[in-house]
Order: structure tokens, then sequence, then C-alpha cells
């Protein structure tokens, strides 16, 4: 792949979970708002490389870069591949996350303990190296949920994580004081993408299309949308929130 130009690039974004899912979509929209991208994946080359693909056919700029949110090392890589090909990082979009189901009482330990390594230990890392390297005027965001006020049955692992990525949002906003950086969260009501629908049925798919008042399941467009609007110049004053995208879900 050739390595983009650092003379022409203006701004540059970092979107974690970027092969698939909401991370792709907002990967596509920030690169037509005029970003250069970086698609972060975990596991499936392919699927980063056509949303790379996707991007550069519209004229933008992406690369595809590898990393283990949960490991220290390959997230300082992910951060130093973004800087060597594009020259700076203004705003990086953390969405990466797995959602197992399980109950409480079963004593899964293990898949807890993952859950809380991707979702939580992994929006440290990344949190933390964005603190690093976003310049005055830049933005982090990371992703949490809106089944957070519902407190669904099986959701236990995935509300644990996701309520201390809100904190974490929170408090990184004031380690950050007087630097001009925004640190917000996206909170997606339900999202028909492969983690979502994964072991649901069509009946409780259904449900939770009921939820909202507005009565349909979002679109992934409609989280990007507030993405977009975070990473811009309209949401500079915007700083230390968790917005709710969810149709009125909760």
């Amino acid at each position: 792949m050739t390595t983009p130009s650092k003379e022409l690039t203006s701004k540059v974004a970092i979107i974690t979970g970027a092969s698939g899912g909401i991370g792709s979509v907002v990967a596509k929209r920030l690169a037509s708002d005029g970003f250069a991208i970086t698609v972060h994946y975990a596991g499936n080359p392919a699927k980063a490389e056509a949303v790379v693909a996707e991007i550069s056919n519209a004229v933008g700029k992406a690369i595809a870069v590898q990393a283990d949110v949960a490991k220290a090392a390959e997230v300082e890589h992910l951060f130093k591949q973004t800087r060597e090909a594009f020259g700076r990082i203004d705003v990086v979009v953390h969405s990466a996350g797995i959602m197992p189901m399980l109950p409480i009482s079963g004593g899964d330990v293990e898949t807890f303990d993952k859950v809380i390594a991707t979702n939580l230990r992994g929006t440290f890392l990344v949190l933390g190296h964005a603190a690093q390297h976003v310049p005055a005027g830049g933005r982090i965001i990371a992703f949490s949920s809106s089944v957070i006020a519902k407190s669904f049955p099986n959701y236990g692992p995935y509300i644990a994580s996701k309520a201390g990525v809100e904190g974490l949002v929170r408090v990184l906003a004031n380690e950050l004081r007087g630097r001009n950086i925004t640190v917000n969260a996206v909170a997606p009501g339900p999202i028909p993408t492969e983690l979502f629908l994964k072991g649901k049925t069509q009946a409780q798919i259904e449900e939770f299309r009921k939820l909202p008042p507005l009565e349909r399941l979002g679109q992934a467009e409609d989280i990007a949308g507030v993405v977009s609007f975070l990473a811009g110049p309209d949401g500079a004053w915007v700083n230390a929130q968790v917005l709710r995208a969810n149709g009125g879900f909760a």
C-alpha cells in the first residue's frame, strides 16, 4: 500500500473497530468530512482493507492497522503507524468492543475478564495514548452504550465495562484541562450490527425495535452523524458528556 503524503494531509482520525459495524460507517463519514483515516481492526484484514479501498476510491486517504486494544504495545503501534503515515493525529474515535451475553450467576470469569480487557482496559489504553498525541483543538470520542440504563439480564459484563468507559471519559476531560481538547462518549441505542444481532431471535429484535418512541432500530449512519458533530467545529463546546443517541430508548 502506498503511504499517504504527510504534506497533503490536513486532519487525521484514528477509528478503532473500523473494519465493520458502526466503526466502518464512522470511518467513511469522517473521511467524507475531510479526515485522513486510520482504519483499525482486530482480526479481519480483508474487511479493513475493503473500508480503506472504499475511502481511497472516494478520493480520501486511509490506511489499515491491526492491533489488540487490550495490549499496550499494540495500541502504541497503532498510534505510531498513524503518525508515520500522516504526520499527526487530530481525532481518536474508540468504537472497538465485544458483547458476549452471560448471566452473572454463571461464574464465567474467563469471559468476564475478556470483556473487561477489551472494552475497559482497551478504552483506558486508547484514551491514554490519545491524550498524549492529540493537539489543541483535537477530539477524543469513546463508545458507551444506552443499554446501561436498562439493566437487561445477561448484559452484566458488558454494562459494567461501558459504565467504566463513561467514568474514564469524564475523568480524562478534567485531566486535559487547559489543553483545548474535548473528551466525550457516544452511547448508541439498538443498532442492527453483527454485534447486536448475534444470538437474538427475530422476536427479540422486534421487541428492541419497539422500545424507542420512534419505534425503529437505529442505523449506523445515525451514530456516524453524532460522531461527525463531536469531531467537527460545531462540537467544540461539548465536553465531558455522554450523548445517548438512541431515539428515546433510555
